[in-house]
């Protein structure tokens, strides 16, 4: 570690030194731990990042100089309506799974604050008949795949593997992991789950100076679902350094990485249409979308701004935009991001060569802090400072080649953002939209389910619907969880 006089010349230099205001006053171990925390901070790049912030906010607020907003290219889209192009894309995909060329990246730094839980979202239970986690419907999903891509290209069973690459944040880490071990990974082997941690950034005052959030340390927040990027690079062990999520990828001979958020019931892990229709198109990054419910929706799109795939915000689109439609009757600004992003790991390694051109984004909040004039410590009613994100789709517009696949939202997307009770986005809907998937599985293949029966299928069972046809013909009368193929026949 640097020592104290070489830490503070570097603070000086950077105009931040009043963060060792309260240095005389500390003890041995308080002055060990702030000189540590400080050494870490890249504070030249804390003052560069701020006033890149605070330039593009200034610029995105000057309709003068703001890039025009245009629909999706027809080549760059496809849909997964076209079913045979449909099937042959999962072909594609699927055989890269069973190559062990494909990996998953979840994000999962979010608590259930909003939920009521103070646990990892990820460990959210819905209501469902089993009561299995959001973590747990992933991890199965995976293993399904795992089968599914070893039966069909004839593959030695247990040969095929999905690697999970599971970012976390400071307070949901330990929680996290604890929950894997308590579950014994949900059958899935422990050397194939690597769990890694969402860098920090200081909270700023106004004018860009750090926060105090105690007399020994510096007030930090998360640096968003985009700083997967940064923590892609950053040592999963601090003694190793050459130890990383980039490098474990380069090591498992991992091309292409599918990413997403942890609050989608409904999600496709590693997703083989997906991957499939990203490969054929050649791209280097590529996002799943919906389509959006309605014009006035409140959702970004996936769009083009300036000539270079974007999300663009609601805010951003006019009334008139936003209602136009195509000679199909659909809308022209449709494609509603739903953080469902598809990765080439040689883009991965890349994407540090940009991120300097990239400005965070601005969230002015209410941070509690230590003043330095009287050294207590303050809890404002009102914003007195911000946090610096970075958005995962961030990268979008520095991509070469760059796809979008719209898929079916009552197949792929049932967000869980909000309480339970609140009519849109929480439990309750989340529970419902899985539970109809399920039975729009079972009747797809043959079944017919009575009116208010409800029937749980373990992605155990069946990752998309497929492996079903045991029940062609069946009525299902009687609700219940289904975990192996034997249990169906006990409920018709």
């Amino acid at each position: 570690m640097s020592s104290f006089e070489s830490i503070r010349a570097r603070y000086e230099a950077a105009g931040q030194d009043h963060v060792l205001k309260f240095w005389p006053q500390l003890t041995d171990s308080e002055k060990a731990s702030l000189l540590e925390q400080l050494d870490a901070l890249d504070i030249e790049r804390v003052n560069r990042i701020y006033k890149k912030a605070v330039i593009a906010e200034s610029e995105a607020g000057n309709l003068t100089t703001s890039d025009p907003v245009e629909p999706l290219p027809k080549d760059a889209s496809g849909s997964v309506t076209h079913v045979e192009l449909a099937n042959e894309w999962r072909q594609i995909g699927l055989e890269s799974v069973s190559k062990g060329q494909v990996g998953v990246l979840l994000m999962a730094g979010g608590q259930g604050t909003r939920l009521g839980s103070s646990a990892p979202k990820g460990c959210y239970d819905i209501g469902l008949p089993s009561h299995k986690s959001l973590f747990q419907y992933q991890a199965e999903r995976i293993s399904r795949l795992q089968i599914v891509a070893e039966q069909e290209f004839s593959k030695k069973a247990g040969t095929v593997i999905v690697p999970w690459y599971i970012m976390t944040s400071g307070p949901t880490r330990r929680d996290t992991e604890a929950f894997f071990k308590e579950h014994k990974f949900f059958g899935l082997d422990p050397k194939n789950v690597v769990f890694f941690e969402q860098g920090t950034l200081p909270c700023l005052t106004m004018e860009g100076k750090v926060l105090l959030g105690t007399h020994s340390s510096v007030a930090v927040s998360p640096d968003g679902n985009g700083g997967l990027y940064a923590a892609m690079r950053s040592p999963l062990t601090p003694n190793v350094k050459s130890h990383t999520v980039l490098n474990d990828l380069s090591r498992r001979n991992i091309l292409y990485v599918h990413a997403f958020g942890v609050d989608n019931c409904l999600v496709r892990v590693a997703d083989p249409v997906f991957i499939g229709y990203s490969i054929s198109k050649q791209a280097d990054c590529a996002a799943k979308v919906v389509p959006k419910a309605s014009p006035t929706e409140s959702v970004g799109v996936v769009a083009w701004k300036g000539g270079r795939p974007s999300v663009v915000e609601y805010s951003e689109i006019s009334k008139e935009q936003a209602e136009r439609r195509d000679a199909a009757g659909e809308l022209v600004f449709r494609a509603a991001n739903i953080v469902n992003h598809f990765y080439t790991t040689t883009y991965l390694n890349q994407v540090e060569r940009f991120e300097e051109q990239m400005a965070f984004h601005i969230a002015r909040k209410k941070i509690a802090h230590v003043d330095l004039g009287t050294g207590q410590t303050v809890k404002p009613t009102k914003p007195n400072g911000m946090k610096l994100e970075m958005f995962v789709f961030d990268v979008f517009p520095y991509t070469e080649r760059f796809a979008v696949l719209e898929v079916e939202r009552n197949q792929e997307f049932s967000p869980l953002k909000n309480a339970p009770g609140s009519g849109t986005d929480d439990p309750e809907t989340s529970r419902r939209d899985l539970l109809a998937q399920h039975k729009h599985f079972l009747e797809k293949a043959g079944a017919t389910v009575k009116v208010g029966v409800e029937i749980e299928l373990s992605p155990l069972v069946s990752y998309a619907g497929e492996g079903l046809e045991i029940v062609k013909g069946k009525t299902f009368s009687k609700s219940g969880s289904v975990s192996l193929l034997e249990e169906l026949h006990a409920l018709v």
